[in-house]
């Protein structure tokens, strides 16, 4: 098995190794956002857990101390949020901060994915020039071959050169189904700060709303007051 790839690469002619190089890389991008994706859905997780407690008992300050100190994208979104809040804003305010907020963070999630795509054409085209170059080379070399060994000889050459197209689409598919899979894992994250910002406007807009409700009570409290006054009692 490792003795055909060996001579399958070696027969591929000078353009393998281009098209190998922009493999690696493709490779090599494509761990890393995966490995940085992963964490981040993590990491965004466990801070969304932990603001959302504090938010919820109100400790407003210390989940404003706790975004700055962590980094992540979702501290960094909800930490926009917060800041407007300590400065008494609105929730419409409140919610066009999260939404910079995630504008911020998103380069840092969609970095370098793009690429895999761009290396997977790239592939492609390398594998078609080595393929064409390769054909020129063959018909050149077969005009001057003697006729009775054309036909092998042209069909020996066509299958060398046909090697650097299938090892470009060999290279460009893997890429190509990496990208949608980091471009899901990507949206996934984003849909999940969507939400994240929702619940947070709820919380908030809930622990607001808390506030007034003990002035209709007192509304209530005095009207018995002014019923039980005498009829002849002064104003």
């Amino acid at each position: 098995m490792i003795d055909t790839a060996v001579r399958f690469f070696q027969e591929g002619g000078f353009f393998m190794f281009p098209i190998a190089i922009v493999l690696i890389i493709g490779l090599i991008v494509a761990i890393e956002r995966y490995v940085y994706l992963s964490a981040q859905k993590l990491t965004n997780r466990r801070d969304f857990n932990r603001l959302h407690q504090m938010i919820a008992k109100r400790d407003l300050k210390g989940a404003l101390n706790y975004t700055q100190e962590s980094g992540s994208a979702m501290s960094t979104m909800i930490g926009f949020g917060l800041q407007r809040l300590a400065r008494r804003q609105g929730r419409e305010e409140i919610e066009y901060a999260m939404e910079e907020g995630l504008l911020d963070v998103m380069p840092r999630l969609e970095k370098r994915t793009q690429y895999l795509a761009t290396l997977a054409n790239i592939a492609t085209l390398l594998g078609l020039l080595g393929t064409i170059i390769g054909l020129i080379a063959a018909f050149t070399a077969v005009a001057a071959a003697d006729p009775a060994q054309k036909a092998s000889l042209l069909s020996q050459s066509i299958s060398v050169a046909m090697n650097t197209t299938a090892f470009g689409l060999m290279s460009a598919i893997p890429m190509l189904l990496i990208h949608s899979l980091l471009q899901t894992k990507t949206n996934e994250i984003v849909d999940s700060f969507e939400m994240a910002g929702i619940k947070v406007l709820n919380i908030l807009s809930d622990g607001s709303g808390n506030k007034p409700v003990a002035q209709p009570q007192a509304q209530n409290a005095a009207a018995p007051a002014q019923v039980a006054t005498p009829a002849g009692s002064p104003a």
